[in-house]
């Protein structure tokens, strides 16, 4: 009976997890902390830790609460959340179940506008490498903002009023909400498809407003869009210090829908007055084209050739003949020298014809033989005269000679050579070796 008064792990921990979830102060708490050991799972859940400098916590906050967030959360990122706390039984800690975050003391739009930034730096959509030239003379101008905003109307009145001649295609779409990124992709896409007229120049934008009403201009499918198209985009998007993604991405960027007109249109008059300026100036180099070329004509007629033209016939005949004689004596004198250099290389050949190498060969190897015949007889009898005298230095200092005077050597029965009296006893065999034999011997005294 005593056993059943203790609980397993699991009761407890469900025990403990029905507190905290009865609790409604722990149902919808507000917390504020720095985020660490950030991990979003590939099912979009995302995992971290949220501490301050005291203490922490887990929590969790699941994909269908992730959704609707701008900004991405990051390791350091201080952040405030609302969320539920409850306790995961099987590990038995309490945790965080996070609804709502949003970063602490910026707003959650501009983060998110200063990540996507820095993601498609680095991506390279910023790069002046892929920009798009502006054409100067377009002949059809594509618009894709609201059909009932001012932008329209001041986009419309400024090309009419510079360039009256282009024609002018507006694609309807939407430039706020939720619905307004993808209008805004559909519109990009629909004018690079265009059937008819092809598109010269797009402008793509809209009035000012505050970063939620221009947000549309900071989604990434409308800068993908702006990047991937093939006609060139001008943005127009708010006043001259508001800034979106678009602008970036976008081939130029103007201060204003008014501006973006001005850049997208040539102004006519300005373009009149150039054009009048070009026709003044050609026609004033054709009149001191032609007159430099009357001048010339004029001088050619007056000219010797031109007036005597027999004479000057004659004197080119004359010249031509001189030419021809100085031609056939450099011809000779050149061939004289041709010929005097074959004979010298004739002559060169000769000395060095392999019959002449052989013979002078021949008489090198008969020299050699001589010399090498006579330096052998010479060096055998230097040899020969060293032999001799070896011969004679070993003869005189061999022990044969030294015991034909009278000396011998004693040996004891095993072959060792007695050099001394206390080597041998009284009746022992010894050997003497004479020089022209042995005498067996026996000792019969010993005397020092």
């Amino acid at each position: 009976m005593m056993e059943n008064r203790y609980l397993t792990i699991q009761a407890l921990t469900k025990y403990i997890k029905r507190k905290f979830d009865a609790d409604p102060h722990l149902q919808h708490v507000h917390v504020k902390g720095e985020i660490s050991n950030f991990k979003q799972h590939s099912s979009g859940h995302m995992y971290f830790t949220l501490k301050d400098d005291k203490a922490r916590i887990l929590a969790v906050m699941f994909s269908r609460n992730a959704q609707g967030m701008k900004f991405k959360p990051e390791n350091g990122m201080k952040v405030l959340v609302k969320a539920s706390v409850t306790v995961y039984e099987q590990s038995g800690q309490y945790q965080m179940y996070v609804q709502e975050m949003r970063p602490d003391g910026v707003g959650d739009l501009y983060l998110a506008y200063e990540q996507l930034k820095k993601k498609l730096e680095a991506s390279g959509l910023f790069s002046p490498t892929y920009k798009q030239a502006i054409p100067k003379y377009p002949d059809t101008i594509g618009i894709i903002t609201s059909p009932t905003g001012a932008a329209i109307r001041d986009i419309l009145i400024t090309i009419k009023r510079r360039y009256p001649i282009a024609k002018i295609i507006i694609f309807p779409a939407l430039v706020q909400g939720e619905a307004a990124a993808p209008s805004i992709v559909k519109a990009i896409e629909k004018a690079n498809n265009l059937t008819g007229p092809s598109i010269d120049v797009l402008i793509v934008g809209r009035g000012g407003g505050s970063i939620e009403e221009l947000w549309a201009f900071n989604e990434e499918a409308v800068a993908n869009a702006i990047f991937a198209s093939k006609v060139p985009i001008i943005s127009a998007v708010g006043h001259e210090t508001d800034f979106t993604i678009a602008d970036f991405v976008a081939d130029l960027r103007a201060p204003t829908p008014t501006g973006a007109a001005e850049m997208a249109a040539p102004h006519m008059e300005e373009l009149m007055e150039r054009v009048l300026t070009r026709k003044a100036r050609l026609i004033r180099g054709m009149k001191e084209r032609v007159d430099k070329e009357k001048h010339r004509l004029g001088k050619m007629e007056k000219s010797y050739a031109f007036r005597y033209p027999k004479l000057l016939l004659d004197q080119k005949m004359e010249q031509l003949d001189r030419q021809n004689e100085l031609l056939q004596r450099n011809i000779k004198k050149l061939l004289a020298s041709n010929e005097e250099k074959q004979e010298v290389l004739a002559r060169r050949l000769l000395r060095r014809h392999p019959q002449e190498l052989l013979s002078l060969a021949e008489k090198d190897r008969i020299s050699l033989e001589k010399n090498l015949v006579r330096n052998m007889s010479l060096i055998y009898q230097n040899k020969a005269q060293m032999f001799h005298s070896i011969i004679g230095k070993m003869d005189a200092l061999s022990p044969l000679k030294i015991m034909e005077r009278g000396y011998n050597l004693a040996y004891s029965t095993e072959g060792k050579l007695i050099s001394s009296i206390k080597q041998v006893t009284k009746n022992e065999k010894i050997e003497l070796r004479l020089s022209d034999g042995t005498v067996k011997a026996q000792v019969t005294s010993i005397k020092e």
